[in-house]
Parts: C-alpha cells; structure tokens; sequence
C-alpha cells in the first residue's frame, strides 16, 4: 500500500539517516527541530517497520531501537534482520552488527527468528 510523504515522516527518516545507528524513540525526539509529538513518532515508526524500512531492536535496557534497514528495495522483499547488535553502556550507541551468527541447538530445533543484543563497550569508549 503507497503511504502518503508526510513532513513528519520525512523529518523522522532523516534523523534516522544522518544517525548511522539506531535510536530510541527519545533520541530520534531529541533530534527533530518541528514540534511532532510522542504518538506521532510512535506511528510513523511502527509504520517505517511495517513497511520494512526501518527495523526494531529491543535493548537489554529494555528500549526500543530503530535502525534503517539496508538493502531492502522499495517493494516489499522478504529479508530478513537475524544479526547481532551491540549496545555500548558508556555513549549509548546502538549499531547493527553485520556478522553471522551460529548457535547450537539441541536435535530438532530448528531457529527462524533471533534478537541478539550484546552490551559492552564500543570502539571508542573502551579507548577512553
């Protein structure tokens, strides 16, 4: 279904765009300069998601997080977003990991689906 081009829309994707990383609903707030309210991000997030334009990642903090999908096309692709993340607990940032993953099962199971989150330090903050 064509979704209409809103100004909030396009503010949302653009905060999205320049982050590089995922945000919480807070942080993408703290980044708009219109005056768009809570629910109106909920909304335009949870439709970016439906669309598959945008994936959530559930933090052990036990935040959401928004992350641009890459290499989905505008029609709606099956792909899928079963990699690591990384939540650094000094700054933050919380980025997709691009690397497969292989977890050992017992006979029989067969896993569709993960959300893998690890926490630590990233590259910057285990400098300081």
């Amino acid at each position: 279904m064509k979704r209409r081009k809103t100004p909030s829309k396009t503010e949302i994707l653009q905060v999205l765009k320049s982050s590089g990383n995922a945000l919480s609903h807070d942080m993408i707030q703290a980044n708009i300069e219109s005056d768009i309210d809570r629910a109106t991000i909920y909304r335009v997030l949870n439709r970016f998601c439906e669309d598959g334009k945008v994936h959530k990642i559930v933090g052990d903090d036990g935040k959401q997080y928004f992350a641009l999908c890459s290499n989905c096309g505008e029609e709606k692709q099956l792909h899928s977003h079963n990699h690591m993340h990384f939540r650094c607990l000094e700054c933050g940032k919380v980025e997709c990991l691009e690397r497969d993953i292989s977890v050992p099962l017992p006979d029989g199971y067969v896993a569709k689906v993960h959300n893998l989150i690890i926490s630590g330090f990233c590259n910057n903050c285990s400098q300081i």
